[in-house]
């Protein structure tokens, strides 16, 4: 019989011992089931890595947990969040409403931040929008504009996107009495994602970074970049430099080896490199087009049968990989006078 991949979700909170516990907290809707919190247990309290999403429920799960662990949320001193993405992000931005913790976020994050509250104050469209129509995906970002009014990120109407307490720097140093964890960036996911390293205990807490099940989206943040999928694989060769740890992970259960499921992140993008550069072996390409030519989920399905956001993610990882291969030198990239981008192979 198949194992329930979705068994890390359902099992409630999971003692992974010296003083560390994974909770799941719930999300929304069905894609993600739900997000790992890493409660870390000291004698003078706990430090969370990554919050959960400001929900009720996932308020009173955290509640919950922690109550059998003999803590309450007065007792949490840190939220160190791996990045600024809602499900990791909002539920300390409440929390800190009434509670002395304080909420820890890498610096490259700063600009997104900017992007959130000018997309929730209404004043933008997000990036990952805007970019949909030089992409030859318009009609697709007429859709996600539709369904995610009156704004996106905004799990709760009213919730602040304020800015952390602490903006940390690569390779900042943080003390938490019980062990020491290091901070890395490691953009791709998002422009300022982080990991945190505990050397001593051989553990790697990886937020979105490394995902055991999936592979993370690149870049799906309200500042567009086009290098970002460069940079997450240099974020991934990057974690090949460490010595091999547990994999503590923001969606999925805990595995033995990071070093492996990082060559197997590697091994997928070269794959669907190649499979993106076949897409504009003939005529020009349009991501979008790239993107409806090439085979989507563990389930190979076609562009055709996803949901509106799942295309627009898929859109998005295309160009991604298109600008990668630009990046290489075996495609160029051409603008017509409508805006609409597409890539071509040189000499073609």
């Amino acid at each position: 019989m198949q194992a329930d991949r979705h068994a890390w979700a359902n099992q409630g909170m999971e003692e992974l011992g010296g003083g560390i516990y994974r909770i799941p907290l719930p999300l929304p809707g069905d894609a993600l089931t739900a997000v790992n919190v890493y409660a870390l247990v000291g004698p003078d309290g706990v430090d969370l890595i990554d919050s959960g999403m400001a929900l009720v429920q996932a308020r009173e799960r955290l509640t919950k947990d922690l109550a059998l662990l003999g803590l309450s949320l007065g007792d949490i001193r840190n939220f160190f969040i791996t990045h600024v993405h809602q499900d990791h992000y909002t539920l300390a931005v409440e929390l800190r409403t009434t509670l002395a913790g304080k909420v820890s976020l890498g610096e490259g994050e700063r600009v997104n931040l900017e992007a959130i509250r000018a997309v929730h104050e209404r004043h933008s469209d997000p990036g990952f929008i805007e970019m949909l129509y030089g992409m030859g995906a318009g009609h697709i970002a007429d859709q996600v504009r539709g369904f995610l009014a009156p704004g996106p990120g905004d799990p709760q109407p009213g919730l602040a996107w304020a800015d952390p307490d602490r903006w940390l720097t690569d390779g900042a140093v943080l003390d938490l009495g019980s062990r020491t964890l290091r901070t890395l960036h490691t953009p791709g996911h998002t422009s300022g994602h982080v990991v945190f390293h505990d050397a001593t205990g051989g553990i790697l807490f990886a937020g979105d970074h490394i995902l055991p099940h999936i592979t993370p989206s690149i870049g799906f943040q309200p500042v567009i970049i086009r290098t970002a999928l460069a940079e997450y694989l240099s974020s991934l060769q990057l974690m090949l430099t460490l010595p091999d740890s547990k994999l503590f992970a923001a969606h999925g259960p805990v595995r033995d080896s990071t070093h492996s499921r990082v060559n197997e992140l590697l091994e997928h993008h070269e794959k669907r490199l190649a499979q993106t550069l076949e897409t504009a072996s003939g005529e020009p390409v349009t991501a979008f087009a790239a993107a409806n030519e090439i085979p989507w989920t563990r389930r190979q399905r076609k562009f055709s049968e996803l949901d509106p956001m799942s295309q627009l993610l898929a859109v998005g990882e295309t160009a991604a990989h298109l600008e990668v291969l630009i990046a290489r030198g075996q495609l160029n990239r051409q603008r017509s006078p409508e805006g609409i981008e597409s890539y071509f192979i040189p000499g073609a």
